[in-house]
């Protein structure tokens, strides 16, 4: 059975078919897809990774609700590292003809596709895995026919369809992407089988990938994991803690890479052993080993179909053990001189099996152990306090392990690319001749091309990135008289500006150049501007073609401008772009895709090179003078889509406090707030950095000293105290943008974004009704998910909360308690400026609450402040934050 598309509006039609007939109408495929060149090639890819992305969530749900196993969240995310992290890492590779000349060595090697591709697809990483081995295959010019586990051949074939019908809109040949209709061992076996079939991809259990390595056609297979990773009496403990506690947790442990046992060293044996405790694991009594080991391992030792994957609550319900509420990792001492019991094998689930050493050499000799009994070839993880340690290199040197990794989470660690550049990323592991495989390394395009690499391990450098000129203090809108490269000015602003003379204000400075500046003027941008209103904005650009544009107001007209700028310049090469809004609106539905690494997206923003943006903000909030940012709000729907991308930086910002003194109070409050969040979130999230955390400090303090004067502040009868509340406010504000320009923001925004959007409240408003309620789910410690970036090491939000408590003069004994205390100042200012923290105290019903509810909570997940937030929400925990709002 395939699916095909037989028309240009790709539907997909019913048709039985023969193994044979598969392979057949495979081979056809193929040999025209030989003839590819490498840019339609890396088009057909482009359109495959993009759809996968966007459907990544929905995937995700699916794969569990088929399965029952799993983690939703964490099967989105492995959906998009399959899509994402993959495609950043081959797009740019060449696949087809000669890929590559060595002059000195006299070497060329030239691309030529395999043929037609076997995909075996386990239950564990149904989706992922199929888009994954989609996107290598039609990367290096192969069909390929897949056998999905009958467990998940609903959810496995949806993500086939999906990267198909996107890769046949691309112009691939039909019939490149096919799948076995009616799952069954015997139809498998028949298909790796087949003369015609020239290479298996398989990943499965250890009886499939048996038979397709016995299959008489060339196999790339994955051999059994049973990782191990040794905790080095140098190691950074609470990092090894959270490492291991990541992984084990991480879709319930169904990684292979994933580490079944620990292998610590005796001097910090009982203190790793009480963190791991403290943390959220379960030390499991010796007498109930027995109950988990017989319900767990079948009498091979290899573990029960119902149970991989499931979560250690269920392992113990239907084990017949208790297990606190607040545990989720179960522990199990056991001796070396045992290894070989059933405790001791592969897991594929929240259960880790724990050995003490008495030194390093005793460590090695347990693992060697460990491997020898189960998972050669596999994976070994070393927590070590230096990785330049000469005792790494012994580490694995020793080992029969094929990736050594280091002081990382193994489950996100040896797919690569996460925590490591020195692997590339991918779902299927090889484990050389001591797994019985072919591969010693991470399957990717080089291996259908028969090509291998190395590499090496390094730490991602970071980067602050700004608009290339700030002027500030009053008057500082002079700076306009001396612009250069200014003929023609067009003005974005909103009727405010207009009707108070601030558009005057620039005007005016430019008509003191010594030559004659031609000037437009858009002044009718409204609150929460939507992408049709940009459109109008670039469609008046575009009809005076200016070569300088000039946004004056608060975030609303600035981001207008941020995104009719980007839109403006885009249609200089597409005749008839702005005509039509669906243009634009597809080009945006890409272009808001969540992303987890802005520099790995899979759609680029274009570079403006035609125009400059100088932003003069006249808030105090939202610092979109100095980010990369901007919101805009679907005219139909009304969600608010966060963009990013540095191309939206402007390249010159104006922050004249005499803009900002005649602001009134309720502006004042919310945008306030507003600049309050971004300090706090840029401070806490998981890309802060030491060169961003004293601009968020500052603005913190600035804040908390001059909010309130500044609301209090009469135009009408002007104080010096005023003035200076509001000057000091608008630095804070800057100070908070260019913090979190660079290190992001968290999932305070996610909420108010979608809130704000959903029930029609200022952006401002939104974002302090969620303050608090973020603030006390991020500033825990014990048992956390905290979210995954590689220079995070430990979690760390609550220290950081109680680190800019007391920076603006709080005392607490305990760090719990200085964010006890941040929220009570927090509470104190926003009702010294009038605003009530609940959506239920600002016009949002009971019912308009609960018919939004469930869709809100996917919204604010999927939205791109979320990744940067340090602790992960769960879906459940996003629907509970957003119930303690209203």
């Amino acid at each position: 059975m395939s699916r095909t598309k037989t028309t240009s509006n790709e539907t997909f039609v019913k048709k039985s078919k023969t193994i044979s007939q598969l392979v057949t109408h495979a081979v056809k495929a193929q040999q025209t897809y030989a003839t590819y060149s490498q840019e339609q090639v890396d088009q057909i890819v482009a359109a495959m990774a993009l759809a996968g992305s966007k459907a990544a969530l929905l995937l995700a749900h699916e794969a569990v609700a088929e399965t029952g196993r799993g983690i939703v969240e964490d099967k989105d995310t492995k959906n998009r590292f399959a899509t994402e992290n993959v495609y950043h890492t081959i797009k740019n590779e060449k696949t087809v003809g000669v890929i590559s000349k060595d002059a000195v060595a006299g070497k060329v090697e030239i691309a030529a596709p395999l043929g037609v591709l076997a995909g075996i697809v386990p239950t564990t990483n149904p989706t992922s895995t199929t888009m994954f081995k989609a996107l290598m295959a039609l990367k290096t010019r192969n069909a390929i026919i897949f056998a999905f586990h009958p467990q998940a051949q609903k959810c496995s074939v949806h993500a086939a369809q999906i990267v198909y019908e996107a890769a046949r809109q691309a112009g691939a040949p039909a019939d490149i992407i096919q799948w076995i209709e009616e799952p069954s061992i015997e139809h498998t076996t028949e298909l790796i089988q087949n003369p015609q079939i020239d290479t298996i991809l398989a990943t499965g259990g250890p009886g499939m990938v048996k038979a397709a390595l016995q299959s008489g056609n060339p196999s790339l297979g994955v051999g059994a994991g049973n990782g191990a990773v040794f905790v080095d009496h140098t190691a950074n403990l609470k990092r090894a803690v959270e490492d291991l506690l990541l992984s084990k947790r991480f879709d319930n442990g169904m990684i292979c890479a994933t580490e079944n046992s620990a292998v610590v060293e005796a001097p910090i044996y009982d203190a790793w052993l009480q963190r791991m405790q403290d943390q959220g694991a379960y030390l499991v009594p010796k007498a109930d080993y027995q109950k988990v080991a017989d319900f767990v391992f079948n009498d091979r030792h290899g573990v029960n179909g119902a149970v991989a994957g499931m979560s250690a609550r269920w392992i113990a319900q239907h084990a017949g053990i208790d297990l606190p509420a607040d545990k989720d990792v179960l522990l199990f001492e056991l001796q070396a001189d045992n290894i070989g019991e059933k405790l001791s094998s592969e897991k594929l689930s929240p259960l880790l099996s724990v050995y003490q050493a008495q030194d390093r050499n005793d460590g090695i000799r347990i693992i060697q152990k460990l491997l020898a009994y189960q998972g050669a070839g596999h994976n070994s993880v070393i927590q070590i306090g230096s990785q330049d340690d000469p005792f790494v290199t012994k580490f694995g040197n020793a080992l029969n392990a094929t990736r050594i990794m280091v002081n990382q989470p193994d489950s996100l660690g040896g797919i690569g690319d996460i925590y490591t550049d020195a692997l590339r990323p991918s779902l299927t592991l090889g484990t050389g001749s001591w797994g019985k495989n072919s591969l010693s390394h991470n399957l990717s395009t080089r291996d259908l091309l028969n090509i291998k690499t190395i590499a090496k391990r390094r730490t991602r450098p970071q980067w602050i990135r700004l608009p290339h000129k700030i002027y500030y203090e009053k008057n500082s809108i002079s700076y306009l008289q001396d612009l250069t490269n200014i003929s023609r000015a067009l003005i974005v602003a909103d009727p405010g500006m207009v009707k108070f003379g601030f558009v005057d204000k620039v005007t005016g400075q430019l008509a003191c150049q010594d030559h004659e500046i031609k000037v437009s003027i858009y002044g009718t941008v409204q609150p929460d501007p939507t992408l049709g209103q940009t459109i109008a904005i670039a469609q008046q650009m575009a009809q005076f073609q200016p070569d300088t544009i000039i946004a004056v107001g608060g975030g609303s007209a600035l981001d207008a401008a941020k995104i009719s700028r980007f839109i403006y310049e885009y249609s200089f090469d597409r005749p008839g772009f702005l005509d039509q809004y669906e243009n634009v609106s597809q080009l945006f539905s890409k272009l808001q895709q969540k992303f987890i690494d802005i520099r790995k997206r899979i759609v680029k923003f274009d570079p403006q090179t035609h125009t400059q943006l100088i932003a003069i903000p006249t808030t105090s909030g939202t610092g979109s003078e100095v980010t990369p940012f901007a919101v805009i709000t679907d005219d139909y729907t009304h969600i608010k889509y966060p963009l990013a991308d540095y191309e939206l930086t402007p390249q010159i910002a104006i922050i004249d406090p005499a803009f900002v003194m005649t602001v009134p109070q309720r502006t004042v409050a919310w945008s306030g707030l507003d600049a309050l969040s971004h300090a706090l979130e840029s401070y806490v999230s998981v890309m802060a950095s030491e060169y961003t955390r004293p601009w968020a400090l500052q603005a913190i303090k600035l804040i908390f000293e001059n909010l309130e004067d500044s609301y209090n502040y009469n135009p009408q009868k002007p104080t010096l105290r005023g003035e200076q509340a509001r000057e000091n406010m608008h630095n804070a504000a800057t100070l908070a943008g260019m913090s979190f320009a660079q290190a992001f923001l968290g999932i305070n925004h996610s909420l108010a974004h979608k809130t704000g959007g959903e029930f029609g409240l200022p952006h401002g408003l939104a974002i302090s009704i969620a303050m608090q309620h973020v603030i006390r789910f991020n500033g825990v410690s014990g048992k956390v998910k905290r979210t995954p970036f590689p220079r995070y090491d430990v979690y760390r939000a609550q220290s950081d909360y109680a680190d800019i408590a007391r920076f603006i003069g709080l005392n607490g004994s305990s760090d719990a308690e200085l964010v006890d205390k941040l929220c009570q100042k927090i509470d104190r200012l926003m009702h010294a400026v009038n605003v009530e923290p609940k959506l239920s105290a600002n016009g949002v019903t009971k019912k308009q609450f609960q018919d939004a509810l469930d869709k809100l909570v996917d919204l604010v997940y999927q939205d791109q402040c979320t990744p940067a937030n340090p602790r992960q929400p769960s879906l459940q925990e996003i629907r509970q934050l957003l119930i303690d709002q209203f």
